[in-house]
């Protein structure tokens, strides 16, 4: 099977999209490919750097990526997933080309509120939420994959 490219997409690039990317390259590393990007690139959350290296996942030198450069560059995604939480959903671009669609909500780590811990506890929940979407995405893909090729 070829890996399977995904986009994750949202307004920043600055934590979801980053959480999502990472993630899947994680869990599915040998049958997706991962990328992420905004609309209007940002600077990468240090709270999301942080819960990301508590599950020993480094994305610290990540940079934030505009998805205007990668459709210019005529990258393709079988998926491109938008991952924005529903009140900002209408400001989060949609990826041109053929691809599948999809639209996962997640709360905005950059608005919480509160002392240093309760951020970092928000983004942990939030973290959690996108790790957990991504491991049940992987498994519902590749059973439509076996599916679709008859269990071969």
């Amino acid at each position: 099977m070829n890996r399977q490219r995904v986009l994750f997409v949202c307004v920043h690039n600055s934590a979801r999209s980053q959480m999502a990317e990472a993630y899947l390259n994680f869990f599915g590393n040998e049958k997706f490919e991962a990328e992420s990007a905004g609309l209007e690139p940002g600077s990468l959350n240090p709270f999301v750097v942080e819960v990301m290296k508590e599950d020993e996942i480094d994305i610290s030198g990540n940079k934030t990526k505009s998805v205007f450069d990668f459709f210019k560059q005529g990258k393709m995604y079988g998926y491109v997933i938008t991952v924005c939480d529903e009140t900002t959903a209408e400001r989060c671009p949609i990826f041109p080309g053929v691809c599948e669609r999809l639209h996962w909500s997640f709360a905005d780590p950059a608005a919480i509120e509160g002392t240093y811990e309760e951020k970092l506890a928000g983004t942990r929940m939030i973290r959690d939420q996108i790790k957990f979407k991504i491991k049940d995405w992987i498994r519902e893909v590749e059973s439509k994959f076996i599916v679709e090729d008859g269990g071969n």
